[in-house]
Order: structure tokens, then C-alpha cells, then sequence
């Protein structure tokens, strides 16, 4: 089962957006959406029968004006959104996670594991974190690791939660979407890499992020994150040209129709463009690529609420759609 989108008098910014869809039992093919819901199918439009959203991404510069002119081509055969499945926007070879990225996010992390010893006050603590993150936004580097492609689910697939993840938790995300390969690149270059954004709900199970029989060894980000379908992500792919400032988008997360995160892009530590170009500095980012910007305040452990069999997340990010998914008990889906 899945959780169909919410209606909406515009689906996303600007003037079309790329989904990968299906028609009920067939095949996913890659699909030309405009705001008001109607579907180019684009193996037709290009005359690819192989044509997939991340071959598009890699051949990027010469498919952009292709797609702007189709999305102006009021004459082009179209079809309503409704009547397909949406799946994940693209399969990425790769995908990079931020951790730490919202400063107010982890100065209540900060404020919240207080020493026992410690007597000062909140606000002190609070200023000693706004100090740290300072610092750490002009001298230090973002937290970046790997997640696997395996653990994508559709925008309005349910999430199944193992029964081994005792606190699962929710982390709603802008998202970057590479389209020309980048290796080594400076914050002022790492933009021009970007094909669009998208939003991911990057859950993690928190009993599993740290080793508990080798603590000396740090997170476990394999066990924490990457169980099947544990990254939601879609529902569309925006181009980077309708998303006027990526560092000034609303990220906001519904649980059940009840706020838990709300905040601007504005608050990240390090940037987009920042995130980018120091993963780049090591790996290759290639056409297709996900790199996922970091989750602000609000987590359910923030909440001390978890997520729980029947829960539904509803994320959105300024210009970028809604994604919907219903959390489902494994064994009971």
C-alpha cells in the first residue's frame, strides 16, 4: 500500500519538474511533470526507448533546453499525474549523508548532553554551543558518509520498520541532485554541478548509530541507516534554475499532521555549495549522485517520540513537492 500525495494547486517550483512513474503494473519510465499535474513521457519524447532519468542527468547541458522547450510546448501530447505511480526520482550510483549540519539542531544536541558535573545555566551552555558552531562553520569541515542505494523508497511508499530498530527516527532533507561529474571541486564551481534538488527523509534507527560492543570505533551508519526503504526520497527532481536560493528553502516535517521540524535551509553550517565541493575533494561525484544537505532540529528524539506502526510523515522543502509515507511494522505490511 501506499500513501498517495496531498493535492496542491502547484506541484513544485518553476516550470516542469523529472519523475520516474509507472502505470499500474507496467514498467517506470522517465517522465516530464508540469506544476498542474500532467505527464510528459519522455522515451516518446526523445525517441529512447532506454532513456532513464539518470541518463538524462549525464547528458545534462544538451537535454536541459530539450526539456525547457517541451515543458513550453503546449501541443505536446500529455497525460494526468493521477494516473500513475510515482517512484523515486533516480537510482544514484552514490549517495553522501550529512550529519551535524544545522546549527540549531546541534546546539540542542550540545545543550542536551550536559555533564553531570555541569552547573550552568541553559543559556550559557547555549552560548558556549553558538560559539562552537561559529567556529566550526569558519575553521572545520562538514561530516559527510555513504549511504547505500538500496535503502531509496518512493515519496509515497510506506517505509517498513524492522524489528530490530527500536528508535526510529525521522531527518527531513534538502537534497542535491549531480549532472556533471565533479572531482575537486572549490564552493564557487561545486553549484555549476548541480542538475536539481529533491527531498529525502534520511531515517535512522538511534540504538544502532553507536557500537555499543566497540565503542572505541565510533558510528555505525550501516546498521543505523541503511535498512530497505529507509531513505524516502522525491517526489520530483527540480531543476537548480527554479530553485532560486537553496540556502533559503523551508524544511518542514509533519508526523500524523503535527509539526516536529521547521526550519530554513539558512540555519545549514556549512552549505550546499560547501557540502558539494568537499565531498568532492575526495570522491567522485558522478551524473545521478545524491548528496543529502543534513536534518534540522526537531528529530524525534528531540520530541522523545519515535516513530511507531501508522505514523505518517508528511515532508516538504520551499519549491520541491510533498512526499508522504506511512511507517508500516515489518511482518505486518
Amino acid at each position: 500500500m501506499s500513501v498517495k500525495p496531498a493535492p496542491a494547486s502547484a506541484l513544485f517550483a518553476g516550470p516542469f519538474a523529472l519523475a520516474t512513474l509507472s502505470a499500474p503494473n507496467g514498467p517506470a519510465f522517465p517522465a516530464l511533470v508540469t506544476p498542474d499535474a500532467q505527464v510528459v513521457e519522455l522515451r516518446a519524447a526523445f525517441d529512447d526507448d532506454r532513456l532513464a532519468i539518470r541518463s538524462l542527468l549525464e547528458n545534462w547541458e544538451a537535454a536541459l533546453p530539450r526539456l525547457e522547450a517541451l515543458a513550453a510546448d503546449g501541443g505536446q501530447q500529455r497525460k494526468p499525474l493521477a494516473d500513475y505511480q510515482v517512484h523515486a526520482p533516480v537510482e544514484p550510483r552514490q549517495i553522501f549523508q550529512s550529519g551535524a549540519n544545522y546549527r540549531q539542531h546541534v546546539i540542542d544536541l550540545h545543550v542536551a548532553h550536559r555533564a553531570p558535573n555541569d552547573a550552568r545555566s541553559e543559556e550559557e551552555r547555549r552560548a558556549e554551543a553558538a560559539e562552537i558552531m561559529d567556529r566550526r562553520a569558519a575553521e572545520d569541515l562538514p561530516y559527510v558518509f555513504i549511504g547505500l542505494p538500496s535503502a531509496i523508497t518512493g515519496p509515497y511508499d510506506d517505509v517498513v520498520l524492522p524489528s530490530w530498530a527500536e528508535k526510529p527516527d525521522w531527518e527531513l532533507e534538502l537534497a542535491a541532485v549531480i549532472g556533471r561529474p565533479a572531482y575537486q571541486l572549490s564552493a564557487d564551481e561545486a553549484l555549476d554541478h548541480v542538475a536539481g534538488y529533491t527531498i529525502a527523509n534520511d531515517l535512522t534507527d538511534r540504538t544502532t548509530v553507536f557500537r555499543r560492543d566497540m565503542p572505541q570505533i565510533g558510528t555505525d551508519w550501516l546498521r543505523s541507516k541503511n535498512a530497505p526503504g529507509f531513505t524516502p526520497l522525491g517526489p520530483w527532481i527540480v531543476p537548480a534554475a527554479s530553485v532560486a536560493d537553496p540556502g533559503d528553502l523551508q524544511v518542514t516535517l509533519k508526523l500524523n499532521g503535527e509539526t516536529m521540524q521547521d526550519e530554513s535551509t539558512k540555519d545549514m553550517i556549512f552549505n550546499v555549495a560547501r557540502v558539494v565541493a568537499y565531498v568532492s575533494q575526495t570522491a567522485q561525484l558522478l551524473p545521478g549522485d545524491v548528496v543529502l544537505t543534513g536534518s534540522p532540529a526537531g528529530n524525534g528524539m528531540h520530541w522523545g517520540r519515535l516513530l511507531r506502526d501508522g505514523d505518517v510523515m508528511e515532508g516538504t522543502v520551499t519549491g520541491l513537492g510533498v512526499q508522504r509515507t506511512r511507517c508500516v511494522a515489518e511482518g505486518t505490511s
